[in-house]
């Protein structure tokens, strides 16, 4: 199902059961695989590839050429920066354990975010940032460095 209030950019490519919720944006040139989520209000640069069964919660912003692997999830109000590669099964989490909405994570630009990696709510990662695979991430990461593990913890600088 693809609203007819979505705005969708030129030489999109979309796969077979997408939903595409009113007020989403797609970019120019970007590929939507199959069984594909994007909520209400999400925003999709140009040039991306978004991976079957990536999901969207709502009111997500992310950038150019940034490539969102299979079954990962952005919770409402997560940012992605241009240029992020994100691996298979991440996922963003909005809310904190009283079940109040804090808001999604927001990833720099020039990023590498490991496969399964978990972010918690609210948590601010900076540019050019690496994260190992498995990593929970419950704290700000600033720019240029690789965390890794459960909590996350600094592993050394990325420049």
């Amino acid at each position: 199902m693809i609203s007819s209030k979505a705005k969708i950019g030129k030489n999109v490519e979309i796969g077979n059961y997408v939903v595409i919720e009113d007020g989403v944006e797609i970019g120019d040139n970007t590929i939507i695989k199959n069984y594909v989520e994007l909520r209400k209000n999400t925003k999709i640069g140009k040039n991306c590839y978004i991976d079957s069964r990536v999901s969207t919660s709502g009111e997500c912003e992310v950038g150019d050429n940034v490539t969102l692997r299979y079954d990962s999830i952005l919770a409402r109000g997560c940012k992605v920066g241009n240029n992020t590669y994100i691996c298979p099964r991440v996922m963003t989490n909005n809310l904190n354990t009283g079940q109040t909405q804090i808001g999604g994570a927001h990833i720099g630009k020039n990023c590498f975010i490991g496969t399964n990696t978990v972010f918690q709510h609210g948590v601010k990662i900076g540019d050019n940032v690496v994260t190992g695979a498995m990593s929970f991430v419950n704290k700000d990461i600033p720019d240029n460095e690789v965390w890794m593990g459960s909590p996350a913890k600094f592993y050394k600088n990325n420049e």
